[in-house]
């Protein structure tokens, strides 16, 4: 990667070396150090000790983020150059600088995708696993695989003439296209046509054979029977290409009359916004190729990509969820939470426990937080429910528990955020639905995005009203509650239900009066400031007989404030530990700089989503989680709510997160000073266990020595101290 740290540089020592938080050297840029991420999440597909069809799922993984990558940031950057901005970026790059460099390291991860995807795909058709060409089947099979995409996909298939009578057709975003040159006598006379491949639900990318795990892809099978479509004619060529569409289509909200109109018209001009990327098989000829980039406006030296075999690897997505669990990872299964197994109510046990941690994926998503919605829907004692919703899913049930409590006659409010990127359409028909219900449905704050995760519950109890909530890391989705690492807490805490009070009064008004947050810190107004505080009171607490302590872990560290804090706090001689997912700006390791600074990623089965905070603090330890993680858009224009966990039990529990983690040997990279990732490598069998593994069989214990000291209860033993912290 660029801007690496001179010899010079490396070689000062820690009395001399000076520290310029202006200076663009002390920065990684963010879009390099997320392809960085990516590449370490196409290791796990090179990688032999992964389960092959999660290989393939890897494949995927990386091909869909880049596809999001060119939608939402290089389609940012294309727009910035178009309007002619000069400014640099706190690393020092102006925007087509970031864009050329975004390019190599793009070109180097899909030479690496194809020939992996060549070596895999050998793997799999030595397990019984065969994607093939239609021309490697026999003549029987192609006569069935005809007959097929006569009666199933032929009448899907529309044609389009490119000539002066037919202008150039749109071409829709991530559609999967062949342009075919065909005549009918004189190959002078040529006809350019475009075919749209139409991968819909009903129909799939990849076509099983016959009863075999033997498949051929769609656009090769249309390819092959275009004489169906064109009879009587001759067939010059046909290749595969694919555009990607630019995603930042955002208007001004704050002129907006109607919110919910504007962000369903932005959604239709998404469909038309410009094109950033065109996708070309290796065999289109150049002449082809570049009429595709005139069309689509685009430079072809630049914004071209030859992909030498398949194009749309997301896709592949299909093949890894083959049924064949000899090629998968072991199934895992969430294990109830011990504090709520077996509880009759879930409210009782939460006002008995005051806050219970909980850990996603290792314990069940539907029997905490889904549970905590269901009981609220349906409990006479619960008055109101109130929740923030960012992202969610067809399979979440907590959208139809809150419309079952508003027809109980309870009141709820839900805040919607309406521009969760690619989430816009979901989250609008989710709006209308609740309304219809008679929820009272906002959507959040003019020119901030609701990403807090919170649902909070008012309820009659015994002694007057309480308030219940739960605060997390993760979105209510049930499907990435099953593969991200999240956390959350339930809790019944009057200071904190007080400051949930204020916080949705916040969002369903607008109004920004004082509010005061003591316990939460929430963005835009507090978190950012409170986070350096605590940084800069972590250096002033710094000694010999109490050595200073930072950890953080979040998904990104990419505020210029908070990085040059760190830096600051290295230099005084406090230890800092951060586990980065993919972005990260800080340099860790430069003498007298960040020597004093780790920083680690983990790549695993689950995506690691979730967000802790700690600070020594002179011994009297701080533990934070919450929807935050340290980039400018987060701190400064996100609604972000980050609770304290205070329950000597619980922060033992996320120490235990943290120390895993930490200590991992077999799927931890360690980031070097120049932004370049190191894996560590297991020294045993015992080191050979991935921090995510040992997280799920700490949750299994959990459940069973709870289980068993039910038991142990049933029998009229005698009490003994419960050390079961979590």
């Amino acid at each position: 990667m660029a801007n690496t740290i001179s010899e010079h540089e490396k070689n000062k020592s820690p009395a001399i070396a000076s520290f310029d938080p202006a200076d663009p050297q002390w920065y990684l840029n963010r879009e390099l150090t997320w392809l960085e991420f990516n590449k370490r999440v196409l290791h796990e597909a090179e990688d032999p000790r992964t389960s092959l069809l999660e290989r393939v799922k890897f494949l995927a993984i990386v091909s869909s983020n880049l596809d999001e990558f060119f939608m939402k940031r290089i389609g940012g950057l294309k727009q910035q150059v178009g309007a002619g901005i000069r400014e640099l970026s706190v690393d020092g790059r102006s925007p087509q600088q970031q864009i050329d460099e975004c390019y190599a390291m793009v070109r180097d991860i899909e030479a690496k995708k194809q020939s992996l995807f060549i070596h895999i795909s050998e793997l799999l058709e030595q397990q019984g696993i065969n994607i093939v060409s239609y021309r490697q089947l026999s003549a029987e099979q192609r006569r069935q695989m005809r007959e097929h995409y006569i009666r199933n996909i032929f009448p899907l298939v529309t044609p389009q003439a490119i000539d002066p009578a037919h202008p150039f057709p749109f071409i829709s975003n991530l559609s999967l296209n062949l342009l075919a040159g065909v005549y009918e006598t004189k190959p002078q006379q040529m006809t350019l046509v475009r075919i749209k491949v139409p991968i819909s639900f009903g129909v799939r990318r990849f076509i099983q054979v016959g009863d075999e795990q033997l498949y051929i892809d769609l656009a090769d099978l249309i390819a092959n029977n275009l004489d169906l479509l064109f009879p009587g004619m001759n067939i010059a060529f046909s290749d595969n290409f694919r555009v990607t569409r630019n995603a930042i289509t955002e208007k001004n909200e704050e002129q907006a009359d109607d919110l919910l109109q504007m962000i369903e018209s932005e959604l239709r001009e998404r469909r038309f916004a410009s094109v950033v990327r065109l996708e070309v098989a290796a065999t289109m000829n150049k002449l082809q190729s570049g009429m595709l980039a005139a069309e689509l406006g685009l430079n072809e030296r630049q914004d071209v990509f030859v992909v030498g075999q398949l194009l749309a690897m997301s896709d592949l997505f299909q093949i890894a969820s083959i049924a064949r669990p000899d090629l998968l990872d072991p199934p895992h299964h969430p294990c109830d939470h011990p504090k709520l197994a077996g509880a009759t109510n879930i409210f009782h046990a939460i006002r008995e426990q005051g806050v219970i941690l909980l850990q996603h994926p290792y314990e069940s998503f539907v029997t905490t937080v889904e549970r905590f919605v269901k009981e609220a829907s349906r409990d006479v004692n619960v008055q109101a429910i109130k929740m923030t919703l960012y992202r969610t899913s067809s399979d979440t049930k907590i959208i139809q528990y809150l419309i079952d409590a508003a027809l109980n006659g309870k009141q709820v409010a839900v805040v919607v955020e309406l521009k969760a990127r690619f989430d816009e359409s979901a989250n609008i028909k989710w709006a209308h639905r609740m309304e219809q219900a008679g929820i009272h449905v906002t959507y959040g704050v003019v020119g901030l995005k609701t990403h807090s995760k919170v649902i909070y519950v008012v309820r009659q109890d015994y002694n007057g009203l309480r308030r219940y909530a739960h605060i997390g890391t993760g979105n209510y989705h049930a499907g990435t509650a099953r593969m991200y690492t999240d956390l959350g807490i339930l809790i019944c805490d009057s200071h904190i239900g007080e400051e949930l009070t204020e916080l949705f009064n916040f969002l369903t008004t607008g109004l920004v009066p004082k509010r005061n947050y003591r316990n939460l810190l929430t963005a835009p107004k507090v978190l950012k400031a409170s986070l350096l505080e605590k940084i800069e009171r972590e250096i002033g607490k710094h000694g010999i007989d109490k050595p200073g302590l930072i950890q953080f872990k979040m998904n990104a560290l990419e505020d210029a404030d908070i990085t040059a804090a760190l830096y600051r706090a290295s230099q005084a001689g406090v230890k800092i530990d951060l586990i980065i997912r993919d972005t990260c700006r800080l340099r860790p390791g430069i003498p007298g700089i960040s020597d004093n600074v780790r920083v680690i990623s983990i790549v695993g089965r689950f995506l690691e989503h979730s967000r802790i905070f700690y600070f020594f603090n002179g011994g009297e330890e701080e533990y934070f989680i919450g929807s935050a993680d340290c980039m400018k858009r987060n701190l400064e224009s996100r609604v972000e709510v980050v609770t304290p966990v205070q329950k000597t039990e619980l922060q033992a529990c996320l120490r235990e997160i943290l120390d895993a983690q930490l200590s991992n040997q077999r799927s931890v990279w360690d980031m070097q000073s120049d932004g370049r990732y190191i894996q560590r490598h297991p020294k045993s069998q015992a080191d050979g266990i991935g921090a995510q593994e040992r997280l799920i069989t700490l949750a299994n214990n959990r459940i069973k020595r709870a289980e068993s000291g039910k038991k142990q209860k049933k029998v009229k033993r005698p009490k003994s101290v419960n050390r079961n912290t979590c």
